[in-house]
């Protein structure tokens, strides 16, 4: 039929137009109805259904499908539309089976295809293009047509009614748009776009995403552009996405890999972008749980990763990271892309997440990713390491904004933390990979210390031999630190390093670069590392050793105590060999080493020298050394040897030769080093140095040695010998000089003297000796260098200077002696006839002595006339006779007379003791001449008055006063002081006695011995008698009162002495007698304080009376009587005490209401005490602080709080003058109640309605607490008693306690809760403590109410109780409080109480023991319910507790119901042969309970897992197989294995597993295992093997089985025997075989690494299957990333020779 009358035929027949009418049109138009309103409401959603058409459609072979899209302003419809939307794909074409469909409603070709790899959905499909255009255009394979939103006018149907189209338009009109030059696809689609609707359709056609055909199997190329005769008006982004498939690769038959190139060509771009896509598509399995209707048929679901190579294709817009064939606006924040047949929402931006057929989707997605990471990871091969790490990119470490995708997140992490998917560094070919908990990481520096290592030819195989695997360098950077972390790859310990460093010889086999970069790690490190590992103890440290070697020494070894090692380095480069040298020449002294010349250098310019040196120098002690710091460090090693000490010498002068020490430094050194002396010893300490004896001035001038004592020390002469150390030579002159210089080597005259005697000048010197001595002392002179006492006393007093006395040589003293001209000698002589002078002998010493004069002076030698006059005076001193005064008066007169000068004469002698006195002899200046100006003097001093023999002493006044004699009175007052009598003849003195004292106080003006003398002498007298100064007090009128107020105070006597005593109040003051009004006061304080506690009233009146008369005076007290007055208890009160006034209350009518409850310190005003003329002085007991104002006095009210003990006597007045109180105190903001108020105050004085109550046991009830509680729900202040006004003192009752905030009286409410029994109140008041989330602050609040009726009930508590039981399980166990609170509440006793939400692990343990310890048979639907709890809850903890609480499992039993047997006697059924045989030989159940048929809820395997977790075996390891078995050996047959079975592929299959460096195996221990294969006797027979099975029970009991095998092995008799493999027996028998043999041989080959039998079995018996082809068994190692090594090879040709 024709295109055109299949048309017609439709309009006829099925819409009833020009034909019969159509029974069915009415459902047609219902249809129709449906439709209209099931078109999306999102206006552009019809370009996805049309891709996902093309994507459906049939394509020729040969072509490649494509999709273009092009939008054209032109009209060609002549519809008047504004704009057209071409649409051009190169399908096979519209059939007539099509044209019927898209004629329908629901009857999509489609439909039931999904398996056929069809992804349309809703069925609406093609007609969503009447979202944008009212009518349609379909032009292919011969189809003219086009539909109408609008009702057909012959048959009111829209949508669905095909009209055929002759032109607007043609094919032609079409292809000017498509392109001249073009053929036409086969199909065109025309829509001329509604007027709202084209804004929208460019905006989508420009958004079309490149990635668009990423998951589509079909289409290869998709187009947008748009086509207007003039391009300025061209507002749709063109863009030409391609995609190509580059590679395919099979896996296996669940999972194909490939990759997928897209590009996409933007219009404006400069180049396309491209993007290379892993994919992944691997099949699951649908399970039965995550079936719905939509996808009934589907019985596979096919699940596609892409893992993006380069940066994705975007255009600008954020790329979906979910593509249901394809892209949602679904953003994972996933780094790859999941594709999967999803079920959509209707506006296909998201899929639905809580559809249990995508979650079943999600739940297989964790899986794929692992197959495709691994693959993609473990699979690449030939591929270098450092393109393998970006791989790991693509690993979820970001969360979704997606729950269920967070999900996903997390499995895919567990999952990958239990792969080997991290490659270690190996240094080999050979790849290694492994779990992420395995791996350890190093710190960066370290990877480039171990490159540089590398290339330095340092072995680093065993890197990964020290407790982790080591992560390859490749992975192991900075940019791969967020996924690491995410996978939990750490660094590895501490102490990896210093067995990595030790182990590979890193520091010995590496350049001294890279030995520095060693030290500047562990520097770096070293605070937060290093400090406390075993690095201190590996050998670390270079150093050149004794014999110029270099060797190593440990960290710790070089930071001890004692100092194993003292590694240096020297600071200056200049200085290393010289260092070096010496250190060798002084054998190391000390275990003191340097780093090596070649180290040294390097660091110099290594760039973080700074941070090496520091660390070496504060954390290894290794320093930098100076030449100097050298020397110093020589010094102290010097003083046990003598060469060495010589040695140091000469080491010193070469280095201050070469300019390596300073001038300055070799002297300090020189200071400090020991010397040898004369007799070889060594001297460390010395105070000087002497020049060896042999030649020296010293033994000339004074014979032996006078230094020795103090310390000096004579040099050895070895130092005068010439030596050679360290390759250097110096002369003994030279090393002479050098000491001289730099040690103080010394000789006469520029040694210092001794501090002691020197004999030779005892007698007399020679004149050389004497000039020589001289010379000395004038070198010490210059150089101001001190001369000893004794030195200087014994040549000052030594008889070796020649002198001539009268014209007679002798020797003299140089201190006896004089160098005076004779004139002056001879004039000396006439005036003393009794004294010689003594006069150096020019003569003998010649003219040369008189250039030594200042020397001669300076030991004594007197030159000047003064200096006669005092030898002349002091030898006239010496002389001891009775006319001595007038022998010295007469030789004054004689001076005077001869005009010589008499001031040093008489200084010579005016101070000493010479002349008599009264008071014996005395000196001239402390003697008196008496006359009658001292007679009053002489009453209170001893004055010494010259005694006079005669009148003759009174002509020589002139004389006496030149000697210093005190002539007459003259204000000589000091010396009345000084000469003062003893105090106790100071006692009751005269009137003018005093008066002269004070005088002499005046005019001294220091008077502190008056003072003295005075203090304690009763010698003032006063109107209590005499007494001393200090007692006494000086009459003031104005202020007197104050001493008269008590009767004890001295006042001096005014009559006796006379208005002259005032002049004197200064010095009266001074002597301590008391004249200022504070210090009156303060001593009146003192009484006062003294008498307080028992002052009469009398003394009170009196004293308030005195301070109202001082204050009018204005006389102001001192601070102490102030203190005293306030601070003393002087005042009686009614409380019996006395009290400070500042403690007492003076009584009024304010108090009155107060009284009752508190007990106050008011002042006795009664008749018998102060009466009530005390009230009289109120003023002035105010400003002493006495309390005489209500408001002052509240404080008090606070401290005497008494309440009565029977609390009903205090009346509401008294609550509220109490509360007046505090409102009072409140309003200081600076006040706080005392500390032990709260104590007061938390009494039971305060009404409630629930009794009285202390105030923190209160509530005040205001508007605010009417919305959550009554007045009846707690301890609410009684207002019917205190009246309304009670509220006003809100603020007040706070601050005492009283709970007045509506959300802080939660804790008062709870408190009291347990009073109530109505259940409507607990509820009221569960609402109230919620409704401000109360916490119980203490296991006494902590219970439940849990009614039992509406007024009844028991209290319980929180563990008692869960807030839901949903499995049904507990009503007997626990409280389940859903039952009788709402959710709102039940949330409340979740946070609050702690409330579990459901039963625990515990709960159900509890509950399973109950169930154990009853009997009880459980029902299937119980036991599915514990159980499957607990897999939900299932941590490290739950395995833990049902281990130990869970003594019986579940086995089935013939009934519905469960039994519990001991766990020790039920089995996990892993060997499902073994359990038919128990099954069928067991008296009893003895396999574990599992749920048949299989739930989703708990699978099997989870299960299992549980149950071998909690302590169950399975019954492969449980059960004892018995080595007996029966052959019949008649029927044996021994057979070539090489020739059937032990075949070259199988041995290079075990070779490779054994080989698997998990195995640890070496290759010898590899080819001894093959030949005891190959070397064991096979024999064949024709019948089975019997063998025997046994199970032992906690019983004792024995379960026995029997089975018969095809294959064993007797490892111990070396035979294999084996039923004849009859191939054609089919494949089950094929089968079994391979199992049984595979089996064996695993057993045989890894009976002592038994956890691998399994996996080499299952390789065995694929490889069987396959005849161990040797191909397929290489492919199937390779796969499985085993290899076998050369070594292996070899051994196989030698095994193997003929393959």
């Amino acid at each position: 039929m024709e295109a055109r009358e299949h048309i017609e035929e439709i309009r006829r027949k099925k819409f009833s137009i020009g034909g019969e009418q159509n029974p069915l049109t009415e459902d047609l138009h219902q249809a129709v109805k449906n439709l209209s309103a099931e078109l999306y409401a999102k206006d552009v959603h019809f370009l996805m259904e049309l891709i996902q058409n093309a994507e459906d459609n049939t394509y020729l072979e040969g072509v490649d499908p494509s999709l273009e899209f092009v939008i054209t302003s032109e009209d060609i419809t002549a519809t008047g539309a504004p704009a057209t939307l071409l649409i051009f794909n190169n399908e096979k074409g519209f059939l007539s089976k099509n044209i019927d469909s898209i004629c329908s409603v629901g009857r999509s070709t489609k439909k039931g295809n999904r398996k056929r790899g069809y992804i349309g959905e809703k069925g609406i499909g093609f007609k969503s293009v009447f979202l944008v255009s009212s009518q349609p255009y379909i032009f292919s394979n011969g189809y003219q047509i086009r539909f109408n939103e609008n009702p057909c006018p012959h048959c009111n149907l829209g949508y669905i009614v095909p009209e055929w189209v002759e032109e607007n338009p043609t094919l032609s009109d079409i292809k000017k748009i498509y392109g001249s030059g073009t053929t036409l696809p086969t199909t065109t689609i025309v829509l001329p776009l509604k007027f709202d609707k084209v804004k929208p359709v460019k905006q989508q056609l420009s958004n079309v995403h490149p990635e668009v055909l990423l998951f589509l199997s079909k289409i290869r190329r998709l187009s947008v552009r748009e086509h207007n005769n003039d391009p300025r008006l061209n507002t749709v982004s063109a863009i030409a996405i391609t995609s190509e498939t580059e590679l395919v690769v099979r896996k296996n038959i669940d999972a194909v890999s490939y990759t997928i190139h897209l590009s996409a060509d933007e219009k404006g771009k400069e180049s396309e972008g491209e993007c290379r896509y892993f994919m992944w598509k691997q099949k699951f399995p649908v399970r039965q749980e995550n079936k719905v209707e939509r996808r009934m048929e589907v019985e596979e679901l096919v699940i596609t990763l892409a893992f993006p190579f380069e940066e994705r294709l975007h255009r600008g817009m954020s790329s979906p990271g979910i593509y249901a064939f394809l892209p949602t606006e679904m953003f994972t924040n996933f780094p790859f892309i999941i594709q999967a047949d999803f079920l959509l929402a209707s506006s296909r931006e998201t899929i639905l997440l809580d559809n249990k057929w995508n979650q079943g989707i999600l739940d297989c997605v964790p899986s794929a990713f692992i197959n495709a990471f691994v693959s993609l990871v473990k699979n690449s091969e030939n591929v270098p390491m450092s393109s393998l790490a970006p791989m790991f990119r693509f690993i979820p470490i970001n969360s979704s904004s997606y729950q269920e995708l967070n999900v996903v997140r997390e499995s895919i992490k567990s999952k990958l933390l239990e792969e080997s998917i991290l490659p270690s560094e190996s240094y080999m070919e050979q790849r290694f990979f492994h779990q992420p908990h395995e791996v350890g990481r190093l710190m960066p520096a370290f990877w480039t210390i171990l490159e540089k290592a590398r290339k330095q030819g340092v072995s680093l195989f065993h890197l990964s031999s020290h407790g982790k695997y080591i992560l390859s360098s490749s992975f192991d950077r900075t940019e791969y630190d967020h996924i690491l972390n995410f996978l939990g790859v750490e660094l590895v310990n501490k102490e990896w390093y210093a067995k990595c460093i030790q182990s590979s010889k890193l520091v010995e086999g590496v350049s001294e670069d890279v030995y520095l970069e060693i030290l500047l790690f562990i520097a770096d490190n070293w605070r937060f590392k290093f400090d406390s590992t075993n690095i201190k103890y590996i050998p670390l440290i270079k150093y050149v050793g004794l014999y110029g070697e270099v060797s190593l020494c440990s960290i710790n070894e070089s930071m001890q105590l004692n100092r194993d090692r003292v590694v240096s380095l020297s600071r200056h480069s200049e200085h290393i060999s010289w260092l070096i040298d010496w250190n060798k020449e002084f054998k190391c002294p000390a275990n003191y080493f340097f780093w090596p010349k070649s180290t040294q250098e390097s660091i110099r310019f290594f760039t973080k020298r700074d941070t090496v040196l520091e660390w070496l120098r504060d954390h290894v002690k290794v320093g930098a050394m100076s030449v100097y710091e050298y020397a110093g460090h020589l010094n102290k090693y010097l003083n046990i040897c003598q060469k060495r000490a010589i040695a140091f010498v000469h080491f010193l002068y070469h280095s201050l030769q070469k300019s390596y020490l300073s001038q300055w430094e070799v002297g300090v050194l020189c200071d400090s080093m020991p010397l040898v002396d004369n007799y070889w010893n060594l001297k460390t300490h010395r105070k000087g140095v002497l020049v060896p004896a042999n030649g020296s001035k010293w033994v000339r001038l004074i014979g032996s040695n006078p230094w020795t004592s103090e310390g000096y020390v004579e040099l050895a002469e070895d130092y005068l010998q010439p030596g050679c150390f360290a390759g250097e030579y110096a002369s003994g002159e030279r090393l002479l000089e050098f000491l001289k210089t730099h040690v103080g080597a010394s000789d006469i005259p520029y040694i210092s003297p001794p501090n002691a005697t020197i004999p030779t000048v005892s007698s007399p010197l020679t004149k050389q000796n004497a000039f020589l001595l001289l010379g000395w002392i004038r070198n010490l002179k210059c150089r101001e260098i001190y001369i000893p006492e004794k030195f200087l006393k014994c040549i000052k007093e030594g008889s070796w200077l020649k002198v001539t006395t009268s014209g007679c040589p002798g020797y003299r003293p140089p201190s006896q002696s004089f160098m005076l001209s004779s004139a002056l000698g001879n004039i000396l002589q006439n005036g003393s006839v009794l004294v010689d002078i003594p006069l150096l002998d020019i003569r003998f010493y010649g003219d040369g002595i008189n250039e030594y004069k200042e020397e001669l002076k300076k030991i004594g030698v007197m030159s000047e006339y003064v200096e006669a006059c005092k030898f002349i005076g002091d030898r006239l001193m010496s002389f001891k006779y009775s006319n001595l005064t007038m022998s010295v008066l007469n030789f004054i007169r004689f001076l005077r007379k001869s005009f010589l000068p008499l001031d040093e004469f008489i200084n010579s002698i005016k101070d000493k003791r010479w002349l008599r006195t009264c008071c014996g002899d005395r000196s001239p200046v402390e003697s008196v001449l008496l006359d009658e100006e001292w007679k009053t003097a002489s009453q209170i001093s001893n004055i010494p008055f010259i005694d006079k023999d005669g009148e003759e002493i009174l002509s020589f006044r002139e004389e006496l006063k030149l000697l210093g004699v005190i002539i007459g009175f003259s204000d000589h007052y000091q010396l009345v002081v000084d000469n003062l009598k003893s105090p106790s003849r100071l006692t009751s003195l005269t009137p003018e006695a005093v008066l002269l004292i004070l005088e002499c106080m005046r005019r001294l003006g220091s008077s502190n011995k008056l003072v003295e003398a005075l203090k304690g002498v009763k010698s003032f007298k006063t109107n209590l008698g005499y007494k001393s100064p200090g007692e006494c007090f000086l009459f003031d009128h104005q202020w007197v009162c104050i001493l008269q107020v008590f009767k004890v105070f001295p006042i001096i006597d005014r009559g006796f002495y006379g208005s002259r005593i005032f002049f004197y109040r200064n010095e009266l003051k001074q002597a301590g007698v008391k004249v200022d009004f504070e210090v009156a006061a303060n001593e009146f304080a003192k009484r006062f304080r003294e008498q307080a506690s028992s002052m009469t009233d009398e003394n009170v009146l009196s004293f308030l009376s005195c301070f109202r008369q001082l204050k009018d005076l204005d006389h102001k007290f001192p601070s102490d009587l102030k203190k005293c007055i306030r601070e003393v208890k002087w005042l009686r009160t009614t409380l019996g005490i006395r009290k400070t006034p500042s403690e007492c209350i003076l009584s009024g009518p304010d108090w009155l209401s107060i009284s009752p409850i508190t007990v106050l310190p008011f002042i006795r005003d009664t008749d018998n005490y102060y009466g009530k003329g005390i009230h009289e002085y109120k003023k002035e007991l105010k400003s002493m602080g006495v309390v005489v104002e209500f408001k002052d006095g509240v404080e008090f009210v606070v401290a005497g709080l008494h309440f009565p003990s029977d609390y009903t006597r205090i009346t509401p007045a008294n609550v509220f003058s109490l509360l007046k109180c505090f409102q009072i105190l409140l309003q200081d903001s600076s006040y706080s109640f005392p500390d032990d108020f709260s104590k007061r105050i938390c009494k039971k004085w305060l009404k409630t309605t629930e009794g009285y109550q202390p105030p923190d046991k209160c509530l005040l009830l205001d508007s605010s607490w009417g919305t959550y509680l009554e007045r009846t729900d707690g301890p609410f202040i009684d207002e019917y008693f205190y009246g309304s006004n009670i509220k006003s003192y809100k603020k007040e009752l706070k601050a005492i306690g009283v709970t007045v905030d509506v959300e802080k009286g939660c804790s008062l409410i709870a408190s009291h809760l347990d009073s109530h029994v109505q259940f409507s109140s607990i509820v009221r008041i569960y609402n109230y403590l919620s409704q401000f989330n109360w916490v119980p602050d203490s296991e006494v609040a902590r219970w439940i109410w849990i009614p039992k009726g509406s007024q009844y009930g028991e209290w319980v508590r929180p563990e008692e109780c869960v807030l839901h039981d949903r499995d049904g399980l507990f009503g007997t166990q626990l409280k389940v409080l859903d039952k009788y609170y709402k959710p709102n509440l039940l949330n409340y006793f979740s946070h609050a109480f702690c409330v579990r939400c459901n039963p625990s692990v515990d709960d159900y343990c509890t509950l399973w023991e109950a169930w154990e310890s009853s009997g009880h048979q459980l029902s299937h639907a119980d036991c599915l319910k514990f159980w499957v709890y607990v897999s939900k809850h299932w941590s490290a903890k739950t395995e833990r507790t049902l281990t130990d609480k869970l003594l019986k499992l579940p086995v089935a039993s013939s009934s519905d119901e469960i039994l519990l047997f001991n766990k020790n006697d039920v089995f996990i059924a892993d060997d499902l042969q073994l359990k038919g045989l128990f099954e069928q030989f067991s008296p009893q159940p003895v396999f574990v309970w599992y749920p048949q048929p299989s739930v989703a809820s708990l699978p099997q395997i989870q299960l299992f897992d549980i149950y071998r977790k909690i302590g169950v075996r399975t019954i492969s390891e449980s059960v004892m197989k018995e080595e007996s078995y029966s052959v019949d050996v008649d029927k044996l047959n021994q057979v070539n294995p090489k020739e059937i079975l032990i075949t070259k592929g199988l041995v290079t299959l075990i070779l490779g597993f054994l080989a698997n460096p998990v195995m640890k195996m070496e290759a010898e221990r590899r080819h001894e295992t093959i030949r005891r294969l190959l070397n064991i006797t096979f024999l064949e027979t024709v019948e089975p093997i019997t063998v025997n099975y046994s199970l032992l029970l906690s019983s004792g009991e024995t379960v026995k089985a029997r089975a018969n095998r095809m294959i064993r092995w007797d490892r111990e008799a070396s035979k294999f025997f084996s039923q004849k493999l009859d191939r054609s027996s089919g494949y089950k028998n094929l089968i079994k075989y391979a199992t049984y043999f595979s089996e064996a041989i695993s057993e045989g080959v890894l009976w002592e690494n038994s956890e691998h039998i399994g996996a080499l079995s299952e390789l065995i018996k694929l490889a069987f299957m396959l005849q161990f082809n040797e191909e397929a068994v290489r492919f199937l190692m390779k796969s499985k990333n085993l290899q076998i090594f050369l070594e292996d090879e070899g051994f196989l040709a030698s095994v193997f020779p003929s393959d």
